[in-house]
C-alpha cells in the first residue's frame, strides 16, 4: 500500500509584477530545492503574460491574483496571509536559489526556537569576482537601513549568527511570530517593510538570524530602478514612517527634524544658485511629497506606535 508523501511545512511566496521575464529562472530553482515545499506565485496585476506563462510552464505553482499593484509589502502580505504552512519563506522574482537554500533556512530556524526570520547570503549576480549583495540588514547610525556587507567579497561573513533585519528578498520566517506582530505594513507599499517588521519582531523579543549556507543569486534592482523618483520617495518616506512605528521618541523625532532642516537647506542652496546634485533624494519637491505623504500617515504611525512599543524591552541600537 503506497503511503502519501507528508505535506510540506514551508510555502515559498515569489511576488511579481511585470516580471514575466525574470520569473523563469527563479521557479526552476525552485524546483531544484531540496527541500519539499509549495510555491505561491502573488502577481500584483500584471499585464506582461506573467500568467499564460505561469499557466504554460509551471503548472504545479499556485498563483494569487491580486488584481492591482500592491507593492512588494502588500504582495508579501497577501503571501503570508494565503499560505496554510507553519512556515513562509520570501524569494525575489528576480533571484535564483541554490538547491540546498531552503533546506539550510529551515535547518536553521528549527534549531533556533526563539527566531522569528532567518536570512540569506544574497549574491549579486555577473559580478567577477563574485560579490555580496546582502547577509541581512542593518540599521546605520544615520537610522537608514542598509544591505549589509553590499559588494563584500562573497568569502566574507562565513559564520551563522544574528544579524538586525531580515532581508525580503530570501528570508524564511515563521509564521506565528508574524502574525503575532502585525505582519508587514502593507501601508508601506515598497522598501523599509521588511526593516520595520524585523524591528517589531525584535521588540516583541524574537530573534531574526543569518544562515550563510543558503545562497541565492540576486539580479541587484532587476525590477526597480534605485535612481528613480519612485524609489527615493518610498525609501525616505518610509524609513521616517518606520522609525515613527519603532524607535524611542527622541530618536524619531531627531531623524524627522535632520529631513525637515535638510529640505531647507537644499532649497535655499537651490535659491542662492549653489550647486545640488541633480539625483531625485536632493528635489525639494520630492522631499515636500515625502513630508505630505508621512504626516498623511502620521495618524497611522502614531496608533501602530502604541502596540510595537508596547512590545519594547531592552532597545536595540540595530549597528550589528
Amino acid at each position: 500500500m503506497a503511503t502519501s508523501a507528508p505535506l510540506p511545512e514551508v510555502t515559498v511566496v515569489v511576488v511579481t509584477w511585470q516580471g514575466a521575464h525574470l520569473l523563469g529562472p527563479c521557479l526552476e530553482s525552485l524546483r531544484r530545492q531540496t527541500l519539499p515545499h509549495a510555491v505561491l506565485v502573488v502577481d500584483n496585476g500584471s499585464t506582461d503574460g506573467t500568467e499564460e506563462l505561469l499557466a504554460a510552464r509551471f503548472p504545479e505553482v499556485e498563483v494569487l491574483q491580486t488584481g492591482a499593484n500592491l507593492g512588494f509589502a502588500g504582495g508579501a502580505q497577501s503571501g503570508l496571509d494565503a499560505a496554510r504552512t507553519p512556515f513562509v519563506a520570501l524569494l525575489n522574482n528576480d533571484a535564483v536559489a541554490e538547491p540546498g537554500w531552503l533546506a539550510a533556512l529551515a535547518g536553521h530556524l528549527a534549531a533556533h526556537p526563539g527566531a522569528a526570520a532567518v536570512t540569506s547570503r544574497m549574491l549579486l549576480q555577473g559580478t567577477d569576482p563574485p560579490l555580496l549583495n546582502n547577509t541581512g540588514v542593518v540599521l546605520l547610525p544615520d537610522d537608514y537601513g542598509a544591505d549589509r556587507d553590499l559588494r563584500a567579497d562573497a568569502g566574507a561573513r562565513p559564520n551563522p549568527g544574528p544579524v538586525f533585519g531580515f532581508s525580503g528578498g530570501a528570508a524564511l520566517l515563521r509564521r506565528s511570530a508574524v502574525e503575532q506582530v502585525g505582519g508587514f505594513a502593507r501601508r508601506f507599499f515598497l522598501y523599509y517593510e521588511d526593516t520595520d517588521l524585523s524591528w517589531r519582531l525584535r521588540l516583541a523579543g524574537w530573534d531574526v538570524r543569518y544562515e550563510p549556507a543558503a545562497v541565492v543569486h540576486h539580479a541587484h534592482s532587476a525590477t526597480v530602478d534605485q535612481t528613480s523618483t519612485g524609489f527615493a520617495f518610498h525609501n525616505e518616506r518610509n524609513r521616517l514612517l518606520m522609525l515613527t512605528r519603532c524607535a524611542p521618541a527622541g530618536r524619531a523625532l531627531r531623524a524627522l527634524l535632520r529631513f525637515v532642516l535638510t529640505t531647507g537647506s537644499l532649497a535655499v542652496s537651490r535659491l542662492r544658485g549653489r550647486e545640488v546634485p541633480d539625483v531625485p533624494v536632493f528635489s525639494t519637491r520630492l522631499r515636500l511629497r515625502v513630508l505630505g505623504s508621512y504626516l498623511r500617515l502620521l495618524p497611522w504611525g502614531l496608533r501602530t506606535r502604541r502596540a510595537v512599543r508596547a512590545g519594547a524591552g531592552a532597545e536595540v541600537s540595530g549597528r550589528a
